[in-house]
Parts: structure tokens; C-alpha cells; sequence
């Protein structure tokens, strides 16, 4: 029986060495995720993208703007000269905050009743409670040098801080978390389902053999192409149709943006998620290995895209990783469209990226299908 068992235990060793899939499955995916977990997946965020209207432009003004930049918390990125500034930089996505400082702020200071107004891009949460409580720290921690200094020069003893910080949250002022997630959800659901059904329902084919027999049709390349995928394509906006539903009913999740553009851009994005399907269709022999190769390009996807953590928060390298990933993409452009309901121009990069990475994925995958079928 030990004999047995010993040679029905090489045997299987024996098969595991032989598929080099395996072995990269078993010797990478831990590497993988321990590098992942451990760089990306953090709440802690420091340099949040601020613009600053500082209209008092005095000593004051610029001691604030020390401490802020001093805290490590905030990246002073943009000075602006208007409301309207400010104001297109949080809807463009460039800027997650925007501090204002009135014109009287040095005269206020002194008197001991000076306000400043800090305004925060909602539509990520995590973010935005982040900038919001550092935000009222620095405030608080400024207005208690204030006293002090005060103090040491034999000024009058106040009670009250001679700063307050102001905050207004846009987009989502009670910092509602399904409003972050749920938008999220429909590029999670795009990207795995379209992905995974389209690999496996392609191999499926061919381990069946009916593959050969739609190739000795009349048909042309792409015309088989199109209508494996077209299906999932249809199916993929029907899960958009879904979500966006039950999310709007029931998560009360607000719906600010065109719907029409919605779902064109999800379809774009959906081309990008079919063409990552069909390149592993083409590496795979069976579903199983199908199913393992989209799982290991979506475990990036999960980390680096912003889904469960905000990308301001990952190392400079793993952004940088993160500009290869489509998901990053379509989640800025479906939070942005149900958040702020902003129009095209406020989405020219994502849109822009999205187009590129579903020529340069569908068009690779494509080429590769065919050469496979031959």
C-alpha cells in the first residue's frame, strides 16, 4: 500500500515539474499578493493634490500655508485666482482639495476671529475624511502657535482659537461609503466577468471541437471574433443596467451624470476587459488554466486601480504600475459621471487611455486568436 502510494505521489510531482503554469502559479502568486498587501493596501494618504486662492497674499497667509505643506498631509499643486478655478480642478479630478483664505485673513488673525475655507472632492471618501480631519488639525495646531506666540509677547490671554477652518465637502457631503463603492463594483464585475466568461467560453470551444468546425465556414476571422463577443459585450452593459438600478434604489446612490455616455464609455472599457479574455484564451488549453490566467492579471487590478484603496495613498513605483491597468481608468470615469455629473471634457485622459488600451489589447489578442485557430 506504501508503494502505492509513494508512486501515485511521484506520479503527481512528476506532472506538477512537467506544467511550467503551474509552477509559476505556485512560485509567483504568493510573491504577488505579499508585495501588493503590503505596499497598496494602506488608508494612510499623504500628499493630498490641494489648490490654494490665497487672496490675502500676506505674511499670515503664507505661515498658514507653511504648516500645510510642513504636515506632509497635503501637495500644494495649483495657485488660483477664482472660484471658478478651483472649482474646475476638483471636477477634472486634478486637485482633491482647495484651500481658500479671504482677503481680510490678516486682519481677522489678529483679532482673533480669522476663517479659512477648505473645500474637498467627496467622491472618494477615504480621501476626502482623510483631507478633512488633517485639515482641522492643522488648523487646530496653527491657531495654538498663534496663542503662544501671543502669550510670549504679553498679548491678551483668548479663549476662543483665533483660526477656524471651514470645511465644505462636494459630491458627497455626508462621506457615504457606497457612493465610493458601488461605482467601483461596476468596473469590478466588467472587468471579471467579461474577462473570465469570454476565456473559458473561447477554450470551451476547443476543447469540444467545435472550434475547427466554425472555422470551415464561410465565415471571415473577425466575423467569428465579433460574435463570440459580441454577446458579452451585451451582457456586460445589462450588469451595468443592474447595478446602477439597485444602486440608485436602494444605496441611494446618486445618478448625476448622462446616462447615454455611461454606458459608451463602459462599453469601451468592456472591449479592454473582452480583449484581456481572449489573449488568455489564447495561453490556456483548458478552462481551468483560463480561469487561473485572468485571475492573476485581475489581482493587480484590485490593488492598483483604486478600488479598496486610493491610489494617493501607494508608493511612487506602484503608481506608476498602476498607469497599465484599465480598471484605474474606468473607475474615475464612472465615479466621476455618477458623482459630479461632469460632461466629456472633464474626462479627456481617462477617455483617451481607455481608447488606447482597447486597440492595443483587442488588437493584440486578435492577432494572436487567429494565429492560434491556424
Amino acid at each position: 500500500m506504501i508503494l502505492r502510494l509513494v508512486s501515485l505521489i511521484r506520479k503527481e510531482l512528476i506532472q506538477i515539474i512537467r506544467d511550467p503554469r503551474t509552477l509559476m502559479l505556485i512560485a509567483v502568486m504568493p510573491i504577488v499578493q505579499l508585495f501588493l498587501l503590503g505596499y497598496a493596501a494602506t488608508t494612510d494618504v499623504k500628499n493630498i493634490s490641494l489648490a490654494v486662492w490665497d487672496q490675502s497674499q500676506s505674511p499670515q497667509s503664507r505661515d498658514l500655508l507653511d504648516a500645510f505643506r510642513s504636515a506632509n498631509y497635503y501637495s500644494i499643486n495649483y495657485m488660483v485666482g477664482s472660484q471658478q478655478d478651483y472649482t474646475t480642478l476638483i471636477e477634472n479630478g486634478k486637485v482633491r482639495a482647495a484651500l481658500v483664505i479671504p482677503p481680510d485673513y490678516a486682519l481677522r488673525l489678529s483679532e482673533g476671529d480669522a476663517q479659512v475655507l477648505m473645500v474637498l472632492d467627496g467622491s472618494d471618501s477615504t480621501v476626502a475624511g482623510t483631507a478633512l480631519n488633517t485639515a482641522q488639525l492643522i488648523g487646530q495646531a496653527f491657531a495654538t502657535k498663534i496663542l503662544q506666540q501671543q502669550a510670549a509677547l504679553g498679548g491678551r490671554s483668548a479663549l476662543n482659537p483665533p483660526l477656524e477652518v471651514r470645511t465644505q465637502v462636494w459630491y458627497n457631503p455626508d462621506l457615504i461609503s457606497a457612493y465610493f463603492m458601488i461605482p467601483g463594483v461596476i468596473g469590478m464585475i466588467l472587468s471579471f466577468i467579461t474577462a473570465i466568461l469570454t476565456a473559458t467560453a473561447v477554450v470551451r470551444e476547443r476543447e469540444r471541437g467545435t472550434i475547427e468546425q466554425l472555422i470551415v465556414t464561410p465565415i471571415h476571422s473577425w466575423e467569428l471574433i465579433v460574435g463570440k463577443l459580441l454577446p458579452y459585450v451585451l451582457l456586460g452593459l445589462f450588469d451595468v443596467a443592474e447595478i446602477l438600478v439597485i444602486g440608485h434604489l436602494w444605496f441611494k446612490v446618486p445618478i448625476r451624470g448622462d446616462l447615454i455616455l455611461i454606458f459608451v464609455l463602459s462599453g469601451l472599457f468592456v472591449i479592454s476587459s473582452l480583449g484581456i479574455g481572449l489573449l488568455a484564451s489564447t495561453i490556456a488549453n483548458t478552462q481551468q488554466e483560463a480561469m487561473l490566467t485572468v485571475i492573476m492579471t485581475m489581482l493587480p487590478s484590485i490593488f492598483l486601480s483604486g478600488f479598496f484603496f486610493p491610489i494617493d495613498a501607494m508608493p511612487k513605483f506602484l503608481q506608476i504600475v498602476s498607469l497599465a491597468i484599465p480598471l484605474r481608468y474606468y473607475l474615475v470615469i464612472i465615479r466621476t459621471l455618477l458623482l459630479k455629473g461632469v460632461g466629456v471634457s472633464a474626462l479627456q485622459n481617462e477617455i483617451a487611455a481607455l481608447i488606447i488600451f482597447a486597440v492595443v489589447i483587442m488588437g493584440a489578442a486578435s492577432m494572436r486568436f487567429r494565429k492560434r485557430l491556424d
